[in-house]
C-alpha cells in the first residue's frame, strides 16, 4: 500500500490503454453520460455506445483504435469527464483513470515503477508539464473533484 503524499508508479501503458475497458462520453443523442464498453455477447473489438438517459444504443465493430486523446477510441465521441484547467483541456476515460490522475497529482513524492529494458514509457510518464507542474497542483485537485461529481452514480450496464 502506498502511503500518503507518495504516489508509485504501477506502469499502466501510455495512452491509457488500460483505462478504456468503460468510457464515459457524451451521449450523441441528448448530450448526457453515455457508456461505450464492450459488448457482453460479442468480440472484444466489438462496442456499444449506452446511454441510460435517453435508452440510445449503438454497436460498432473496429479494427483498430486511437488512444490518447479526449475522445473514445471507437466512436470518437468527446468523453464525458473533461474541462479546462490553467488553458489546457484535462480529460479521463473514466474513474479509474481520472484516480490515478488525483493520485500522481496529489503526491509530494513520486517514484518510478520498475522498467524493463525496451518498454514504452508509462501513462505517467506522458504526462504534460502542466499537470507535472506543483504549482498547478492545487489547482488541477479542484478540478479533478468538479469533474468527479460529474461521474453518474451508477452507469448503466454494457448490455
Amino acid at each position: 500500500m502506498t502511503e500518503p503524499g507518495r504516489f508509485r508508479d504501477r506502469r499502466e501503458r501510455k495512452y491509457g490503454y488500460d483505462f478504456v475497458d468503460e468510457v464515459l462520453v457524451v451521449c450523441p443523442h441528448c448530450d448526457g453520460c453515455a457508456v461505450v464498453a464492450p459488448c457482453p455477447e460479442r468480440s472484444s473489438v466489438r462496442r456499444r455506445l449506452r446511454c441510460a438517459a435517453c435508452g440510445y444504443a449503438k454497436d460498432k465493430t473496429v479494427n483498430s483504435v486511437v488512444v490518447g486523446g479526449p475522445v473514445d477510441p471507437w466512436f470518437r465521441r468527446p468523453v464525458w469527464l473533461r474541462a479546462t484547467c490553467r488553458g489546457h483541456v484535462l480529460w479521463a476515460y473514466n474513474g479509474r483513470h481520472l484516480d490515478l490522475l488525483k493520485s500522481y497529482v496529489a503526491a509530494r513524492l513520486r517514484e518510478r515503477g520498475r522498467m524493463e529494458p525496451g518498454a514504452p514509457q508509462s501513462l505517467v510518464e506522458r504526462l504534460p508539464t502542466w499537470l507535472k507542474t506543483a504549482k498547478n497542483r492545487d489547482e488541477i485537485l479542484r478540478t479533478i473533484r468538479r469533474l468527479r461529481c460529474a461521474i453518474p452514480s451508477s452507469p448503466p450496464p454494457p448490455t
